[in-house]
């Protein structure tokens, strides 16, 4: 007699336990149900087909009912849900649309519920205005809704993967898209500093990313809808998608005798049975092995449901196989750059209380000498003992087989030794003779020899900055560019000559680029005796974890969004225009327009004469090196050219966005263009020379060609109240009027800048000693004139006040808001003792390299 078996859901788990079976049993009478119209769907494709990506609806469509039945003689019945079961009779209850209630037997029961989408007991709550997305019905809602006369906005709330998914593809759809996550990160997979690249990547394109903010409630305004936070934000929006999370659909089991686990999942052996008998379950609704720690787990994701599926269908034929567990490997395309990770992250084993170390590499995601090489982020997890426990990459391009690769020695449980030893595929189109992945087993090799010790980021919040030195060893132009608080420099090449310079009584922490030479640093210093760690991953690890998304109070829709995202330099003989024009309620509404000059924070797109540059009179690829290589390349082949000739460079360091900006400001020539390409190549178009700003400018003997800056930069090195105000007052007027403001405060005048409280921060003598003198904050400062003992200064506020003039404090505030670049100067702050931790927020750390830099670009200087 044969086995009847049903099959409660389908999609991934049930449709390949019903597809495994028939192979293994032609004789089995299996029957499957599902209450939805739609057996197997690709549902990680939604999102896609919603953003225009898949055009094709029925695409989407994996199996039909008429199809599964003719392939594999299975007894599909569609809109049939089951809601409950008789595991003492081995019955089910179904309720059919076609034919009604009614019982059905079994010998052997797979469950593969699934899981619904989490929706909150929230006031508004049954708006028609909010969607979730789980299959191909609400898929048409969502579609329909984008597609509608009127839609210009969404509002997405949680930033799992669903929902990042879908902030990417409504904005791909074009429009204005705010993305709401409770917690502090996107994507929870990913440790912070490695999800910061990935919503750092919807930043650029758009997305409002809200962080750490909690949905209170929705109210319908008109055809539209709010969203109220608990921060006191209102966003208004046409649509809301709701994506916080999923929950095992296991309510209709309730009854069942079936055993659960805390959060609702049904609790499964190996072999994928449940505690009743002939009852099996998997996918989403079941709890698993953590297949790194051990501990149980629930992993909703569509690889582990298929393997689940096969195996109970494996076991209902009694061929014994066994699930041993996820380890979460997953991937995510945000725009074009990639996320994946495998195994366990730092916030697991922190939970868990397991030790662990840590190491960051940035290699090329193939050779860097062949065209198209561009950088990946990879971060590797082990033990003391090296094995591996986790790894997540980001990049553009080869993240994916590496993070498969590492994935592999976790199933094995691998080493680090491992990844060191693997023989993978090479050519230079596709990889480096030393693979990313062997790379990566290098680092971690090095800190288990003690070659090396390493220190993160996180770690400089608790650096003793009395008992050890930080170094910069990159170059003197990287330095300048951009560099951690409190470092000196002493490039790698000089350390050996300058080793005096470092007090062997402290701990040296070494930092460089990527981490490279930073080793190097280590293994010098470490040999000559010095006690020293190394940033591992050096300063782009740190910047990374310093990402903090973009305040943008109105959004402009990103119609059709280009394939490549434009800069035009300002300075330039290009006829060129700005125009920005933006009507949103992602965060607020309203409307602006600007000639030449931004205004709010909507999408910007200048346009240029065709004319204004031609045909490259040479070509730069400078892709595959890191900072500061592109720049020294650029130099080399600029050098040669005549003025008027044009240079195209193509690099693939992110860095080189904003270096060439800079470069081509202080070098005294010409930024033509500067794209971003989907690929995560920049590409950029050089002029030699400065082009005249003006087409009717004086020619001829003695002519004088006088070009003016829309920028103004002033050095304030008084803390008085009067000069504080003045330049504030300044700073203000020439915001206000489109310039481009940048203040660096300096010695005294470091005080205006100083928070009112008091900051508990380590200080030696000195700085306590300058500390106490010095006036703390704004509020405190003195007159420069007339002080009379304190009474001066409250005079000249009340006078202010009667006459309707902003206060000091509000001036500031108001400066900040506009956009004005408030810059410490670092020297005068490591002088007076004065930390980042006591000023104000929103002041930029900088040196006299980067003050010059502004005030090269300036119309005029002041200094008060």
């Amino acid at each position: 007699m044969s086995k009847k078996v049903l099959i409660v859901g389908g999609v991934a788990g049930g449709a390949s336990a019903a597809a495994r079976l028939r192979r293994l049993d032609e004789d089995a009478h299996i029957v499957m149900f599902e209450r939805d119209p739609y057996i197997s769907f690709a549902n990680c494709g939604l999102p896609y087909y919603i953003g225009g990506s898949i055009q094709d609806r029925s695409k989407l469509l994996v199996q039909t009912p008429e199809a599964m039945h003719k392939r594999f003689n299975i007894d599909v019945r569609i809109q049939s849900e089951v809601v409950a079961i008789d595991p003492v009779n081995k019955k089910v209850r179904v309720e059919s649309i076609e034919k009604g209630s009614y019982e059905e037997s079994y010998d052997a029961l797979i469950l593969s519920p699934g899981a619904k989408p989490i929706r909150p007991n929230l006031p508004g709550i049954e708006s028609s205005q909010i969607h979730m997305l789980r299959n191909i019905p609400d898929t048409d809602k969502v579609k329909a809704k984008v597609a509608a006369e009127g839609t210009r906005s969404a509002v997405v709330i949680g930033g799992g993967f669903i929902g990042v998914e879908m902030a990417e593809n409504l904005r791909e759809a074009g429009l204005e898209v705010s993305l709401i996550e409770a917690g502090p990160q996107i994507l929870a997979p990913f440790d912070t500093e490695m999800s910061s690249i990935l919503a750092k990547e919807l930043d650029e394109h758009g997305v409002n990313l809200i962080f750490s903010d909690m949905v209170q409630g929705f109210a319908e305004v008109g055809e539209q809808i709010q969203v109220q936070l608990a921060s006191g934000t209102v966003l208004q929006s046409d649509m809301v998608l709701l994506a916080i999370g999923v929950s095992p659909d296991t309510s209709f089991l309730k009854d069942s005798g079936l055993e659960f686990g805390p959060r609702g999942h049904i609790l499964v052996n190996e072999r994928m049975e449940t505690n009743l008998d002939q009852v099996f379950a998997v996918g989403d609704a079941v709890e698993v092995v953590d297949f790194v720690n051990g501990t149980k787990t629930a992993i909703p994701l569509a690889g582990p449901a298929n393997k689940q599926g096969r195996i109970a269908a494996d076991n209902v034929s009694g061929l014994g196989t066994t699930y041993k567990g996820s380890q979460g490997t997953s991937i995510i395309k945000v725009f074009g750059v990639t996320g994946a990770s495998t195994g366990n992250n730092e916030k697991t084993l922190q939970r868990l209380g397991l030790p662990y170390h840590v190491i960051y590499i940035h290699p090329s995601s193939h050779a860097t000498y062949y065209p198209g090489a561009t950088p990946i982020s990879m971060k590797l997890i082990f033990d003391p003992k090296g094995t591996v426990l986790g790894a997540q990459a980001v990049g553009y391009s080869g993240v994916d087989k590496r993070i498969d690769d590492i994935a592999t020695v976790i199933r094995f449980r691998g080493t680090v030794t491992d990844l060191t030893e693997l023989e993978l595929s090479y050519a230079p189109p596709y990889s480096s003779a030393k693979d990313p992945v062997n790379m990566a087993g290098f680092a971690a090799e090095n800190i288990l020899h003690g070659l090396t010790t390493v220190f993160v980021p996180k770690d400089l919040e608790g650096r003793d900055k009395n008992n050890t030195i930080l170094v910069d060893v990159r170059s003197e132009i990287e330095h300048a560019n951009g560099h951690i608080e409190g470092s000196i420099n002493i490039p790698v090449d000089d350390l050996r000559s300058r080793l005096s310079e470092l007090d062997s009584s402290k701990e040296i922490w070494v930092y460089c680029q990527v981490g490279l030479r930073g080793y190097t640093a280590s293994r010098i210093l470490q040999q000559k005796g010095y006690r020293v760690k190394n940033l591992t991953g050096g300063y782009k690890t740190y910047q990374i974890s310093q990402f903090t998304p973009k305040k943008k109070d109105n959004l402009t829709p990103n119609v059709g969004t280009p394939a490549a995202s434009k800069e035009i330099a300002a300075t330039g003989a290009m006829t060129e225009t700005e125009t920005e024009t933006g009507i949103g309620t992602g965060t607020g509404t309203g409307t602006g327009t600007g000639t030449g000059t931004e205004t709010g924070t909507g999408t910007v797109t200048p346009t240029v004469n065709a004319t204004a540059f031609t045909t490259p009179d040479s070509v730069l690829d400078a892709c595959g090196l890191c900072c500061p290589g592109p720049l020294i390349q650029v130099k080399m082949s600029m050098d040669p050219l005549l003025d008027g000739q044009v240079l195209k460079v193509t690099a693939s360091d992110p860095g080189f966005y904003e270096d060439i900006k800079a470069w081509a400001r202080m070098s005294n020539n010409t930024l033509l263009q500067l794209t971003k390409l989907p690929t995560g190549m920049i590409e950029a178009y050089l002029r030699k020379g400065v082009i005249e700003t003006s087409a009717s400018a004086p020619t001829g003997a003695g002519a004088q060609v006088i070009q003016t800056s829309n920028a103004s930069t002033m050095v304030v090195f008084s803390g008085d109240l009067d000069k504080a105000i003045a330049s504030f007052i300044i700073a203000n007027g020439a915001a206000s009027s489109g310039k481009k403001v940048t203040m660096f405060f300096t010695f005294w005048g470091l005080n205006i800048i100083r928070k009112d409280e008091k900051v508990p921060v380590n200080k030696n003598f000195i700085g306590k000693m300058f500390g106490a003198m010095m006036p703390r904050g704004s509020r405190k400062l003195t007159l420069s004139n007339m002080n009379m003992m304190g009474m001066g200064s409250k005079m000249i506020r009340s006078l202010m006040k009667s006459k309707n003039i902003s206060s000091l404090e509000e001036l500031i505030q108001m400066a900040i808001d506009q956009g004005v670049e408030i810059v410490a100067c670092q020297m005068s702050m490591d002088l007076m003792g004065i930390t980042r931790e006591e000023l104000i927020d929103g002041v930029g750390i900088g040196g006299v390299g980067y003050y010059l830099g502004q005030a090269d670009q300036s119309g005029h200087n002041l200094f008060i």
